[in-house]
């Protein structure tokens, strides 16, 4: 499971493809989503972090973080797949202290075009059709993502908004991502359909090796990439990443109903987080010194108010991050970890619903710190002290989009 690869494998032939389940007013969401985790000289556990995605939204009218974004029509397909789309790029970035949000937040025209196209300016006739193409804004900078057609490596390309520059949020973020190991550079998909044409299909990378440069600072890291179509109410969920120093992966999921689901304010903490009912439990592990991949369908999270406060840069200066422990179990394979949130990116959308009301949904993005790790199998006892490093990052939403 620890070899490198030289391509990334998995079914990639969707990657520019939208549209494939009938479009919902409302409901159908679309984006294409990193976060990349860089190394940090200075030794911060969490290292640097930076968090882009390129989305489109079948709604007349957004609020995004207190700007109207109201995307015109459905994408435009033409005879050859390329799509034309209303969508927004948006991107933090953690400089292993401070949040930095919006480094990027754009409304534009949007691209995606397979490298089957006539116009892919790439084209090598050999390898086409795999999964190579890109998503193109159309505006003046190059805030471009896309897949060499021979499956080698991801661009990011990225340009902050000149309102967001100084000492620690740098202008030109130019990229490279390419495989890390078959376990996290296999591309995944799941999908489910419910009543009503609603579902959701997700497209996953759980690893990449990264490389690059931000400005003129040579960088390195690792990533996790996921492409969404989401067609259904967004419920509040906890869902969390991380990446181990050997190639090991861990995630959890647990969508949720609790009293957050009416909150309408972004405060990191409530007295109404305390509680939730699970609608459904996951978790995942790829287990590098095993050399197996672990699926958990039992897995619990609670949240508590943890000792590090956000700065005055934020949105409540002095309200307390959340710690999270979870506790992952499937018969063979025991995991409990203790993660604390050493900063927040929040996001906030506001739309009109039935009835004239509004819906709400908070969105929150936690960097990491891993305090406490225990993995327990047939072969024993595992630690945090086992590994290098620990990278990795949190969400929790509450309200209700619909």
């Amino acid at each position: 499971m620890s070899e490198d690869m030289s391509i990334f494998s998995g079914d990639l032939s969707r990657m520019w493809n939208l549209q494939e389940r009938p479009p919902l007013q409302h409901l159908t969401w679309d984006w294409w989503w990193w976060l990349v985790m860089l190394d940090d000289h200075e030794g911060n556990p969490s290292g640097k972090q930076l968090m882009v995605l390129w989305s489109t939204k079948d709604n007349a009218i957004v609020d995004v973080n207190g700007s109207p974004w109201t995307p015109k029509g459905r994408p435009g397909f033409d005879d050859d797949g390329a799509i034309a789309l209303d969508g927004m790029v948006c991107a933090w970035w953690f400089d292993g202290k401070q949040m930095h949000e919006p480094i990027i937040k754009k409304i534009c025209k949007m691209i995606a075009i397979p490298d089957t196209h006539p116009q892919w300016p790439l084209t090598d006739d050999a390898n086409t059709g795999q999964g190579g193409g890109a998503v193109i804004p159309l505006v003046g900078d190059d805030l471009s993502m896309g897949l060499k057609s021979d499956l080698s490596e991801f661009w990011i390309n990225l340009v902050s908004d000149k309102e967001m520059r100084g000492d620690n949020v740098p202008t030109d973020f130019k990229l490279k991502l390419t495989p890390w190991n078959q376990a996290m550079s296999t591309a995944r998909r799941a999908s489910a359909t419910y009543a009503a044409n609603m579902g959701y299909d997700i497209l996953r990378l759980h690893g990449t090796k990264v490389s690059g440069t931000l400005d003129d600072e040579q960088v390195s890291g690792t990533a996790y990439f996921q492409k969404v179509c989401v067609q259904a109410p967004s419920v509040p969920w906890y869902w969390g990443v991380l990446h181990l120093d050997d190639g090991s992966y861990i995630d959890w999921f647990i969508p949720h109903v609790s009293l957050t689901v009416s909150a309408r304010d972004n405060r990191p903490w409530k007295k109404r987080d305390i509680g939730h009912i699970a609608l459904s439990q996951g978790g995942l592990f790829h287990d590098a010194k095993n050399k197996r991949s672990e699926k958990f369908s039992k897995a619990t999270i609670t949240k508590k108010a943890g000792a590090n406060l956000e700065g005055e840069h934020a949105h409540y200066p002095g309200a307390p991050l959340p710690v999270f422990e979870i506790h992952m179990y499937n018969g063979r394979t025991d995991i409990k970890l203790q993660v604390e949130a050493i900063e927040r990116a929040n996001w906030t959308f506001d739309q009109p619903t039935r009835g004239g009301m509004q819906s709400h949904l908070t969105y929150n993005e936690y960097p990491l710190k891993l305090n406490k790790l225990i993995i327990q199998d047939e072969n024993g006892t595992r630690t945090e002290s086992e590994y290098k490093w620990a990278r990795g990052n949190a969400e929790h939403s509450w309200g209700l989009l619909h």
